[in-house]
């Protein structure tokens, strides 16, 4: 299958540069781009892209409220894009409120040709694009920097006390082969867990099981 690309950047040259660069790729093609938030939002509900590379910083309307918009319920398309964030810098303000809002993760605008391509079909293929443990230290500086409105942990009562434990290896940026060492349990029967969480708990992947872990009170920053 082909993999559909909407690239949103308000630089010109960014947008071109990516899209030649992926559209020079077997499996994927650039179906449009954007130079505003506004724009990717109709953009992304008329041409119904897999994956939108969406620049966190935008005119008119920023690419986290874009993400907020297009992950919302009232999303017309056939199905719900991947959104990788774009950022200048590896350490951004904005790129806990992206994730938060929905996005599979982000990416250097800087990154190595080959990091590009590799993080589109990540994220297409329904991953998140970090590391767990990249993850956990990333939520955990923004986590204890900025304090957070906690979710209620209600949220939680349909997990078993097994599931529970598994979302809070999650959410200390264990892989999967760790929480089964830690939990003495075979791997493939982590990923049935794994799988049940996320499915329970309506998350998109394990970066927002990260979150879920951290606004729940299930892991503290630093524990």
């Amino acid at each position: 299958m082909t993999i559909s690309v909407l690239i949103a950047d308000d630089q010109a040259m960014v947008r071109a540069g990516f899209a030649a660069l992926l559209d020079a790729h077997e499996g994927i093609r650039v179906a449009g781009q954007a130079s505003t938030g506004d724009e990717a939002v109709t953009l992304a509900a008329r041409l119904d892209p897999d994956v939108i590379l969406m620049d966190v910083r935008m005119p008119e309307l920023d690419g986290i409220e874009a993400t907020r918009r297009i992950l919302g319920p009232s999303y017309p398309a056939a199905h719900v894009p991947r959104i990788l964030m774009l950022t200048t810098f590896d350490i951004d303000d904005y790129v806990y409120d992206a994730l938060e809002a929905g996005a599979s993760g982000f990416l250097l605008k800087d990154a190595l040709p080959e990091e590009l391509v590799h993080a589109v079909r990540v994220v297409a293929g329904g991953d998140a694009l970090l590391a767990p443990s990249v993850t956990r230290r990333m939520i955990e500086q923004f986590a204890g920097r900025r304090p957070r409105a906690p979710r209620s942990a209600t949220a939680l009562a349909e997990l078993t006390d097994r599931e529970r434990e598994v979302l809070v290896l999650i959410g200390r940026g264990r892989s999967n082969t760790e929480i089964a060492a830690d939990l003495f349990i075979a791997e493939q029967t982590v990923k049935t867990h794994v799988g049940k969480v996320l499915a329970k708990l309506n998350l998109r992947d394990r970066v927002h099981a990260v979150i879920l872990a951290y606004d729940t009170g299930l892991v503290e920053p630093s524990s």
